[in-house]
This record gives structure tokens, sequence and C-alpha cells, in this order.
């Protein structure tokens, strides 16, 4: 009842969404002259709420989107429009590109910046005298494009969604130019070309993304009509160092390990350092738990933990300080990992020294994977780094597993029985550890929970080496 803007306490997701703009593209699907009515209405209500800048609707990305949006729609909204909106919507567009002008280069670290860059750019080539403001943001985003994309294509924030979103905003930025009659610059050129195939990289095998470092699943057909809008053909990155992602393809198994320390820009890093996921076919298997978007603060920090992860844990501390504001402190600051592949097998070796300032403790993890994909065998060893330093007094290793995967105990509570809903079975066992079952949550889309269950092996940090050895295997329908 009213305008939407004086909902202030829905949540900041919520609110981001709402204040973008974005939504416009919605009432122009349904093309209608009621929906170009309810469209017209909702920016005079925004016109009238927000005379004064406010810093929340008024944050350089935020006026970024809405620039954008709003000049994206602009036909439907001014068709046949009376000449009073056409003059307040204009007016509206020229001071929220003058506020992007002073404002772009303050705005928060990392994606955020290319919003900015946007709706400047956008600004800059739709309204008169805009040479400036064109020049201004093409400026800026050659310097983002060689900070903030690393010489693999990844994003430096190491998210997937992250990434995802970056390269939209970069394909749309590509498009305006190239509609304007204004070449692309080869800096965007590349930056798209490279980070192509590490977007097909992030993917499992039912289309939508890996669940790392603050990302949701995103729809399928978005990543194909992105994919499809770069233009650039080839297959998924395997090993992106720079970034810190491996990725194996045997037979139907996919997994995909994050060996990388957690970004230091961004407010996206959770503390999930040698974790991974597994799928097979179109199936997940071994997930991590998601990320929160919602306004419940409580859930975002216990989705960034490293418990929400399939790696271990020690005494049930992040390997990562993780702070409510969704940066980072303390945390691995030498990571190494290697990739040999020889006959179709693959060996995946990582470390990190995490674990080496509270406990003195060096995490390694090896993992074997099949020519055929069936078979998967894991070690995780954690040595002695500080002798004065007493050590952990217990581990945890973590298989989060998707919610359509039914587990069950087997073999006297030796091993754990796994069913995805295509009745292929597989089955883990451990040494080393004692394996079971506790509950787990999967918040694929950030803004719900599903009811999951979760492998665990636990046992005590030995004195000098502690070597937990697990294996996932295939067991064949009958």
């Amino acid at each position: 009842d009213g305008p939407p803007w004086r909902h202030t306490d829905a949540g900041k997701f919520w609110f981001r969404e709402l204040q973008s703009f974005d939504w416009l593209r919605d009432l122009q699907a349904v093309a209608t002259q009621a929906s170009r009515a309810r469209a017209r209405k909702l920016v005079l209500h925004w016109l009238d709420a927000h005379t004064a800048i406010d810093p929340r609707p008024w944050s350089p990305d935020l006026v970024g989107r809405r620039v954008a949006a709003w000049l994206s729609h602009a036909e439907f909204l001014l068709k046949e429009s009376d000449s009073s909106f056409s003059k307040r919507f204009f007016q509206g567009v020229a001071l929220q590109a003058r506020h992007l002008s002073r404002t772009a280069r303050t705005c928060e670290d990392g994606s955020e910046r290319f919003l900015a860059i946007k709706g400047l750019l956008y600004s800059g080539l739709s309204l008169p005298d805009g040479e400036r403001r064109t020049q201004q943001a093409l400026k800026l985003l050659a310097a983002e494009l060689t900070r903030q994309i690393l010489p693999d294509g990844g994003h430096f924030e190491r998210g997937p969604s992250a990434h995802l979103s970056v390269l939209r905003h970069l394909i749309d930025i590509r498009g305006s130019l190239i509609s304007a009659g204004q070449p692309s610059p080869e800096v965007l050129n590349n930056a798209i070309d490279r980070m192509a195939p590490i977007l097909r990289a992030f993917r499992h095998g039912d289309g939508a993304l890996a669940l790392f470092n603050d990302s949701v699943e995103k729809e399928p057909w978005l990543i194909d009509l992105v994919l499809a809008q770069c233009g650039t053909k080839g297959r998924a990155l395997d090993n992106a160092p720079h970034v810190g992602f491996r990725r194996v393809q045997a037979g139907r198994s996919l997994l995909i390990a994050d060996l990388g320390a957690p970004a230091k820009s961004g407010r996206r890093a959770h503390a999930g350092t040698l974790s991974f996921e597994l799928s097979a076919g179109k199936e997940r298997l071994i997930v991590n738990c998601g990320a929160w978007r919602g306004d419940d603060g409580d859930w975002r920090k216990a989705l960034r933990a490293t418990a929400a992860h399939s790696t271990l844990t020690v005494n049930d501390t992040n390997s990562c300080e993780l702070f409510d504001d969704g940066s980072t402190g303390t945390g691995p600051t030498r990571i190494e990992s290697q990739r040999e592949d020889q006959e179709g097998a693959t060996w995946l070796e990582a470390s990190h020294d995490g674990y080496r300032e509270p406990f003195g403790l060096i995490h390694r993890r090896r993992i074997y994977v099949a020519p055929d994909g069936n078979n998967l065998r894991g070690e995780d060893i954690l040595t002695r780094a500080d002798a004065n330093n007493l050590g952990g007094r217990s581990f945890a290793i973590r298989f989060h597993l998707h919610p359509d995967v039914q587990a069950s105990l087997v073999q006297d509570g030796g091993s754990v029985l796994l069913r995805p809903p295509s009745g292929s079975g597989w089955q883990i066992r451990a040494a080393g550890g004692t394996i079971g079952l506790n509950e787990s949550v999967y918040a694929s889309d950030g803004l719900n929970r599903r009811r999951s269950e979760q492998v665990i092996i636990t046992g005590p940090v030995e004195a000098e080496e502690t070597v937990i050895k697990w294996a996932l295997l295939r067991i064949p329908k009958n």
C-alpha cells in the first residue's frame, strides 16, 4: 500500500534489489499499457521520495544500477508519455549521472565498482554533453579490469556468482559502446575472452554454479545466455592457478576444488580453503552449504564458516578470520597446490597454513580421481609446524551432501552409503577417524534453506602428524 520505498525493514538484499530498478525488465516483459503506467508511476514515486542524497540509495553502485536500468528501459518508459514525465525522467537521470561522476571512483572495492562504471558510461553515451563522462568511465574501466581480472581470467573476489555478475556487466558495456558506434577497448575484449572459460569451469553438470565464496547456483539458462553473448568458444578451464581453482572431469564425475587463499578484496570471502564439490552427471553429491543473502547476520556468518564447507576443521575453528562486515582477517598466507595427470587419472595436492597461528598446524589434502570417475580417494594430513605450539585437540572432515542425496550408515557404522535420485549408489569409507552422519543445510539461492545431511569424520589431533584417509566409490546399479 503506497510507494515501496517506505519499507525500510525488509532487509539489505531486498532494499538493494528494489532500489536498483532491475525489475523494470519484468514490467517491460508484460508490455501492456498498465505495466508501462505502473513503471512510470514508480519512477515518479522514487523521484519524489529521494530529493535529498541519502547514503544508502545513493551509493555509487546502486546509482549505477539504477541509471543503467532507467536508460536501458527508456523507450518503454517514455512511449506515449507526456512532456512532464519526460522532463522529470531526464532531470532525474542527469542528477544521478552527475553524482556518479563525483563518486564512481570511491565505490566500494570489488565487483560493485563495475556497476558504478556501467551507469556512468551509459549516461555518457545517452545524455547530451556526455563525452567527459564517457571518457571518465572508460579510464576507470581500464584501471579496474587490470586490477580485478587476474591473468587466468578469474575475478579477484574468487566467487562464481561475482564472476558471472562482472562478466554480464562487461558484456553490457561492450554492447552499449558498439551500439553507440564507438570501439570496444582491447582491454575489455580481452577480459571477456579470458573470463568465459573460468565461468564454464564454475558450472556443475546441471549447468548451475558451484557454491564457493558467497555464491548461489543461478539459473542455467542465464549462464548459457551470458556465455553465448561472450562470443568466445572453448572448453572450461581445468587449471586456474591465479584465482586458485582446479577442475577435474572424469567420466560422468566432476570435481571442483578451491585451492586458493581467501580474497582480501571485497566482502564475499568464505573460510573454505581446500574444500571441494562433486557432481555425477546432472546430480550434485558433495557440496558446500552456500551463501545467505537474507537479513540474518548469524546465518550469513555460519555459512561463511569453514564448517559449512567440505573440508577439514581443527577444534571447530575457522581457517580464516571472518568479520561481520563480510571482510576477512588472519588466515592462510601460504597456499601451495599442484596437479598431475597420468593415463587419464588425476592427482590434486594442496596445503594451507591457516591453522598455523592458532594451533601450529599445516593442513595438506591429496585427492586422486580415477580415469572413469567412479573412484575418488583422499588423504587429509595435519603436520606440526611449530614445536612450541601444543596443536589442536580434534579434527573434523565434513562432506556436505546435496538435499536430494539420501545417506545411511552401513557395515556397522564403518561407512556411509549415498543414494542420489538416479539410484546409483556411492560409498564413503574412512581410516584414521570415526565416520558418522550429522544434519546440515543447503542454501542454493541465498534466500531459502533446505535440510540436508553431512558425512563427518572426527578424531583427535596426534602429536606429530595426523593422517586421515577416505575413499568415495561408485556402486553400479543392480
